[in-house]
């Protein structure tokens, strides 16, 4: 009888607390900042313009931003606003982060410099992307506390300056993960699915939705096993593994984006990293 009562007087503390991803306060990153007690009235906060993550932890209101990778180190803001409150500055400080570079040779050279007719589709593309990206759902509850998606090699870093053909290209989005074609992709936390398709560059592809800006996309898949609208649960597998799109090979390039900022894939699952095998080559 006491053990259980002191399990029912912990459990709404319990409740309150939420596993985060690592905070890092440079270009690609996330700052976390807490903000009003949660007995208060929810406050909406953005940054650039754009809707912030708000969750409960702590027993606080808590904003989890992420950082466009091309913002300049420097001194910013969220701005933190409700019903009855007029927007509140929470100041933050970004440094800077040297990423390396990494140097691809591809063979098909139109995958670097697109014909005209490549070019039109691509354009064409983006806009199923964007309607992806640029989703925002009033969700509550949101677990932040992903798993691996896949079981593999970490082969390619976030952040990295690229070079196909020593044309130097966008910044790499997301994280690399290598594995054997077919090897099945699950997803790292509950979620409904906001998109699949067949893209130029990214191959087949899944766009996940967790709430409140925070997105997930698996790209160069083999195979997907789920539908735009569908929900899914943590582990469930959504496809697998192969090597559509842009690619030298199988592997799962896994982006994450809050606030429509491409963040560092690896604050979400810093705890599992040992678990992939070796160390990428840059």
């Amino acid at each position: 009888m006491i053990k259980i009562i002191i399990l029912l007087l912990f459990t709404p503390l319990i409740s309150l607390s939420a596993t985060l991803p690592e905070p890092l306060a440079v270009p690609g990153g996330i700052v976390i900042r807490q903000l009003a007690s949660s007995d208060t009235e929810k406050p909406t906060v953005l940054f650039q313009k754009n809707r912030v993550l708000v969750i409960e932890n702590n027993a606080h209101w808590t904003a989890v931003a992420g950082i466009p990778l091309k913002l300049l180190p420097g001194n910013y803001n969220l701005l933190a606003s409700t019903s009855s409150q007029q927007a509140k500055k929470v100041p933050f400080t970004i440094i800077a982060k040297d990423y390396p570079a990494q140097y691809i040779t591809l063979k098909n050279t139109q995958m670097v410099s697109p014909n005209l007719a490549n070019l039109a589709r691509i354009k064409k593309e983006r806009i199923p992307i964007n309607r992806a990206l640029n989703t925002w759902s009033e969700k509550e509850q949101i677990a932040t506390d992903f798993s691996l998606p896949v079981t593999g090699r970490l082969s390619s870093l976030f952040g990295l300056k690229r070079f196909f053909n020593n044309q130097p290209k966008n910044p790499h989005s997301g994280l690399d993960i290598a594995a054997p074609k077919g090897t099945a992709i699950k997803a790292p936390t509950a979620a409904k699915v906001l998109e699949t398709g067949h893209f130029y560059y990214n191959g087949k592809t899944v766009f996940l939705d967790h709430g409140q800006g925070l997105i997930s996309g698996y790209f160069h898949m083999t195979d997907i096993h789920v539908k735009p609208g569908q929900q899914v649960y943590r582990g469930e597998i959504i496809g697998t593994v192969g090597e559509t799109g842009r690619v030298t090979g199988p592997h799962l390039h896994w982006n994450i984006y809050l606030n429509k900022a491409k963040v560092d894939p690896a604050l979400f699952i810093s705890r599992y990293l040992p678990q992939l095998q070796d160390e990428p080559q840059n």
